[in-house]
């Protein structure tokens, strides 16, 4: 028997929710592990997904493998994923020459990520805020002439490893910026695991305020336990489009001690239990939670897979 509740999400009812989740595991959650997969095993990977139910996968990284090997073979993953109507396929990119890169290997969305930090956005790509900005500008006109949507992900704006917190003020002015140049959806990512509910609420309103109609997606680590929890607020104050990584793996090579994103399999639990219609079997995403778990060598974080479903 599956749990109804009578009134979720700000007073609506349950059985009118729509949750969807963008599955970053063949991406974010594997580009931190020791082991690195290979191409083929990432286009199985996602091959699982598809058949699970998800319609939006961030599959590849278009970044110097130098710097992340594990994201490697972009092409050659994206040449090997099924394509099925009603499935879209997400690159992240930094620069111009990522976004050319993305756009010929035929991926149906681009996702763009500006630190709001700048200590952090120098390590993780090598240039400041007001630069990643500026490249940002030119990425999404690109894409936009190319027919492509093109997302930005702000990362760290809930708090940075290196600075400590993250102005509030500074997320805004960062989402006003993506609005400005048409970003087709804007993802607050709390990078580090630091976030917590209430702030996830007051970000959630600044956002609305400076980015109006566009919509907004949150990206979770659960470093401190807090990632689901996080989610479920953010869901409350009606956000429809929640990142999650199946079987709880993901990290940032970039910055120290961050671990784990929240778990999709863990996640749908939680939505399917509060009444949010998904599409998404959890089930087979615990079962591909518990493969990749053998393929990196080590147990996935995730609890679902060893728990059950009640």
């Amino acid at each position: 028997m599956q749990y109804s509740p009578v009134v979720t999400n700000n007073g609506r009812e349950g059985s009118e929710l729509h949750t969807t989740v963008l599955e970053v595991g063949p991406r974010d959650g594997l580009q931190n592990e020791p082991r690195a997969l290979s191409p083929e095993d990432r286009i199985a990977f996602i091959t699982r997904c598809v058949e699970a139910g998800l319609k939006r996968i961030e599959a590849v990284s278009f970044v110097n493998p130098k710097r992340v090997p594990q994201m490697a073979g972009a092409e050659e993953v994206m040449a090997g994923v099924p394509r099925r109507p009603g499935v879209s396929y997400s690159g992240l990119v930094l620069n111009r020459r990522g976004l050319d890169r993305a756009l010929a290997a035929g991926v149906d969305e681009v996702n763009v990520v500006v630190v709001a930090s700048d200590t952090f956005c120098v390590r993780n790509q090598g240039c400041t805020t007001a630069e990643a900005l500026d490249a940002w500008d030119g990425i999404a006109a690109a894409a936009a002439e190319a027919g492509v949507p093109a997302a930005m992900t702000i990362a760290a704006a809930f708090g940075c490893p290196f600075e400590g917190e993250t102005p509030p003020e500074r997320v805004a002015e960062i989402a006003r910026r993506a609005h400005a140049a048409g970003a087709a959806e804007i993802a607050l990512a709390d990078t580090i695991g630091v976030g917590v509910p209430a702030q996830v609420r007051d970000l959630t309103r600044r956002a609305r305020a400076a980015a109006p109609g566009t919509p907004l997606r949150f990206h979770f680590h659960n470093t401190r336990n807090t990632g689901y929890a996080n989610a479920l607020t953010a869901v409350d104050e009606g956000v429809t489009i929640l990142d999650a990584s199946t079987g709880g793996f993901g990290g940032c090579p970039f910055a120290p001690a961050a671990t784990g994103n929240i778990a999709t399999e863990d996640l749908l639990y939680a939505l399917h239990r509060g009444g949010a219609e998904t599409g998404v079997d959890m089930e087979a995403v615990a079962a591909t939670g518990t493969w990749l778990g053998g393929l990196l060598g080590t147990p996935p974080p995730a609890l679902l897979g060893r728990a059950g479903p009640f």
